[in-house]
C-alpha cells in the first residue's frame, strides 16, 4: 500500500460513523428518507453531507474532535467499528423517526375518520408508506408533509443531525432511560394529536347515529340505511372542510414541538 494513502485511509473509520448518522435520517425521516426518492440519490446526499460535516469534527473545540484523535491515530478494530457504526446509525434513525410521528399521527387520524365515515373500504396505494391508505389518512398525510416543507422540518432535521455531533460525540450514543422517555412520550404526543384531530368528527358522526336511530323509530316506513350512509359521508365532508384550518394548525404546532424536542435533545 503506498505509504501517502495512510494520512487518508486513518481517516475512513471515523468518516464511516460520521456517514452511517446521517444516513440514519434517509431513511425514515419524512420527506428526506421518502421511498420515491431513489435510493443512489439518497445514497449521494448522505455521503456529500458527511464529507461537509467530517472536516468539522477535526477543529478542536468540537466534543468530537477528542474521539477523531484517537481513532485517526490508533485506529479502530473490526468489531468494535461495527458497533459504534451501529449505534451512529441507530441515532439517526431515532431522530428521523421521532420527526415523522406527528405526520403518522395525522394518517392515523385519517383512518379513525374514515372508519367511522363508512370510506374505509375505499382504500389507495400510499408510496410513501408502500401501503394501502384510506381517502382521508392521505389527505391529512399530504397536509402534514406540505406543513412539513414549509416550516423547514428537512432543514431543522440536518441542523439538528450536525448538532448533534457537539451534544452527542462519535462513539457517545447509548439507549437509555432518557431516550426511552423522549420516544415514549413523542408516542403519547402522537396519540393525543390523532385523538385530537379525529374527535370532532367522531362526535358529529355519534349524533348523527343518534338522529337517525330516532328517525328509524319514529318513520319506520323510511330506509334508514339508504340516507343514512350517505348523509353521514356528508356531514363528515363537510365537517373536515369546516375543520381543516384547525387541524392544520393542530398538526403544525405538533410538528414544531417533535422537532423542537429532537433539537433540544440532541442537538442544542
Amino acid at each position: 500500500m503506498p505509504v501517502g494513502l495512510d494520512p487518508i485511509l486513518n481517516h475512513v473509520p471515523a468518516w464511516l460513523m460520521v456517514l452511517f448518522r446521517i444516513t440514519g435520517i434517509f431513511v425514515i425521516a419524512p420527506v428526506l428518507g421518502s421511498r420515491t426518492i431513489p435510493p443512489r440519490i439518497k445514497i449521494l446526499f448522505a455521503v456529500v453531507l458527511s464529507f461537509c460535516i467530517y472536516p468539522m469534527l477535526l477543529n478542536p473545540g468540537r466534543a468530537s474532535a477528542g474521539y477523531v484523535g484517537h481513532v485517526v491515530e490508533h485506529g479502530m478494530s473490526l468489531w468494535s467499528m461495527g458497533g459504534a457504526v451501529a449505534m451512529e446509525l441507530l441515532l439517526g434513525i431515532v431522530i428521523g423517526y421521532g420527526a415523522s410521528l406527528p405526520i403518522i399521527a395525522m394518517q392515523t387520524a385519517g383512518h379513525i375518520v374514515d372508519q367511522q365515515m363508512g370510506m374505509g373500504i375505499g382504500g389507495i396505494f400510499n408510496p410513501e408508506l408502500e401501503d394501502d391508505a384510506t381517502v382521508s389518512s392521505q389527505f391529512f398525510f399530504i397536509l402534514a408533509m406540505m406543513i412539513f416543507m414549509i416550516i423547514g422540518g428537512h432543514r431543522i432535521l440536518l441542523a439538528t443531525v450536525i448538532g448533534s455531533y457537539d451534544n452527542v460525540p462519535l462513539g457517545g450514543f447509548r439507549v437509555d432511560g432518557h431516550v426511552l422517555d423522549m420516544i415514549v412520550g413523542m408516542l403519547a404526543a402522537m396519540f393525543d394529536l390523532a385523538i385530537r384531530i379525529a374527535a370532532p368528527l367522531l362526535c358529529i358522526v355519534f349524533l348523527e347515529t343518534i338522529a337517525m336511530g330516532f328517525i328509524a323509530r319514529t318513520v319506520p316506513q323510511m330506509n334508514i340505511l339508504s340516507i343514512g350512509f350517505p348523509l353521514r359521508i356528508m356531514i363528515g365532508i363537510g365537517m373536515l372542510v369546516v375543520s381543516t384550518a384547525t387541524i392544520a394548525m393542530a398538526a403544525s404546532g405538533s410538528i414544531q414541538g417533535a422537532l423542537r424536542q429532537l433539537s433540544r435533545f440532541f442537538g442544542m
